[in-house]
């Protein structure tokens, strides 16, 4: 099969040259949208590490975490992967977040689930809510990191059976 533009030698040279033009073109646009992409990110704690940075600004609160009416454990070393840092960290397990960046950051709880790789989609949001200080937050999961708050995220999962705990069974053991 002959392709369009191809059988011709001229129409042949036409065509190739016609690829090569494009290919170039896509390779510039392709290779300038990566560098203007790394410019703006340059300056976002979300997705820098802060092994190298002088950061002044400090934020420390804790963490309460119920998945399907039972108490989840925060791993410790959130935020530290391959010798890098992030911004927002868990040093033990006991729930404490570390927020960390060179000024004054609007971190959001839904930041830290997003950095732990927490499994949200998992989640159903209209069962779902977050206290800050003992009353629901309307943000939900952007709710506003500050420092010394104590924030309890109540998550239900799609998949999560509640009538289960209203019928006669004994219990699981």
């Amino acid at each position: 099969m002959i392709w369009p533009g191809m059988g011709d030698p001229y129409k042949r040279k036409q065509t190739l040259r016609l690829f090569v033009v494009v290919a170039i073109v896509f390779a510039v646009v392709f290779f300038g949208a990566q560098a203007v992409s790394s410019q703006l990110q340059k300056n976002d704690p979300l997705k820098n590490c802060i092994d190298d940075r002088d950061t002044p600004y400090k934020v420390s609160a804790t963490l309460e975490l119920i998945i399907d009416d039972r108490k989840a454990d925060i791993p410790a070393n959130i935020g530290f992967e391959e010798g890098c840092q992030r911004a927002l960290y868990t040093l033990s397990n006991d729930g404490v977040i570390y927020a960390e960046w060179q000024e004054d950051y609007p971190f959001e709880i839904g930041h830290f689930l997003w950095i732990w790789d927490f499994p949200l989609r998992d989640m159903d949001p209209s069962k779902s809510k977050i206290y800050v200080n003992g009353i629901v937050s309307d943000d939900f999961i952007r709710a506003p990191l500050v420092d010394g708050n104590n924030y309890r995220a109540e998550f239900t999962s799609k998949a999560f059976d509640s009538s289960k705990d209203t019928d006669f069974l004994p219990p699981d053991l």
